[in-house]
């Protein structure tokens, strides 16, 4: 039996000239403008004209690009060499190349007896995984898919792994590649550090409308927590990535900065929904809150990187596969 699994992330430029035709893809995605067409559309062209410098200024201090494709690339490829004979393992992202239309041709060329989709989004929300699902079901199906309720919802031909928030592949990883770092922090400081587990956020009314993402992201932080077995650990669960005048869902991961400089402690943020390194972990956190740290007062600040390739992790990703 031939089955093919498609690998599903968020894209990225893959240049400076491709950041603004990346941001009109992202923003004219009715699961991040919710708006009608005829107003999302030219929304998402002055959204992405007024943001373009920014991001383009982002982008080149990362090397001129996302590193998000050549990453995910890097995890179907270890993932493929876990799974074995029989399993094929395609990489689709949503607001780049390579595009679900295209990707949808080649899973079709391969004909598979089954299809399994899996998510680089642990955690589900309607803005990553349900919008990721419902461009690839319309490529390959031509029609939209729903988000299906359970962590793992089949048809007839597709399996669709919804979200492995507590996978024990996914935590140890991350266990394994904080411990170390940790202790070093600790050394350094000559006393145990502050965690921030920090997370893309959304807005709060997204979250109010019934999204299961801020919840899921938490029970991640303590299924990881567990995991390190650290007594007395010192750890937020805290939000980065904020923009616009919405409310967005709290603690903010800047201002717990703040705080802990105004209390001289050292601090260790771990990327905790972020499984490939992209701007938000190289830019946003290696540099942006890096900075922040020192201004604040911060008396040791480093970073956890994210799980990428790490053993556990495809471990994990493709004991979920067998099990789908």
């Amino acid at each position: 039996m031939k089955t093919a699994v498609i690998l599903f992330n968020l894209g990225g430029p893959d240049k400076l000239d491709s950041v603004k035709p990346f941001l009109l893809n992202l923003f004219k995605d009715k699961a991040i403008l919710s708006v009608p067409w005829f107003i999302r559309y030219p929304l998402a062209l002055l959204i992405s004209t007024s943001r373009e410098k920014e991001a383009r200024h982002i982008y080149a201090a990362i090397g001129g690009g996302s590193p998000l494709l050549p990453n995910t690339i890097a995890q179907a490829q270890a993932l493929e060499k876990k799974l074995g004979t029989n399993y094929k393992v395609f990489t689709v992202m949503r607001y780049w190349h390579p595009f679900a239309k295209d990707v949808a041709k080649d899973v079709k060329a391969y004909v598979p007896d089954k299809i399994i989709y899996l998510p680089l989004y642990p955690q589900y929300s309607t803005t990553t995984t349900k919008s990721s699902f419902e461009d690839f079901d319309k490529c390959f199906f031509g029609h939209n898919g729903s988000a299906p309720k359970g962590a793992i919802a089949t048809t007839p031909f597709v399996t669709k792994i919804i979200s492995y928030e507590t996978n024990a592949g996914l935590v140890n990883a991350y266990a394994k590649l904080i411990k170390p770092i940790y202790e070093d922090v600790k050394a350094k400081a000559g006393k145990a550090p502050r965690i921030l587990f920090s997370a893309h956020g959304l807005p709060q009314k997204t979250i109010d409308a019934g999204d299961p993402y801020q919840k899921q992201v938490y029970a991640t932080c303590k299924a990881v927590v567990a995991a390190l077995n650290i007594p007395g650990l010192d750890w937020k669960n805290t939000f980065q990535s904020r923009v616009g005048p919405l409310k967005w869902i709290e603690p903010y991961t800047d201002k717990e900065i703040e705080v802990a400089g105004g209390e001289k402690m050292p601090l260790l943020i771990v990327p905790i929904a972020f499984v490939s390194e992209h701007s938000e972990t190289l830019y946003e956190i290696e540099q942006q809150y890096r900075e922040l740290a020192k201004e604040k007062g911060v008396s040791v600040f480093a970073r956890v990187p994210a799980v990428a390739t790490h053993p556990d992790f495809i471990d994990g990703l493709a004991e979920l596969v067998r099990k789908a």
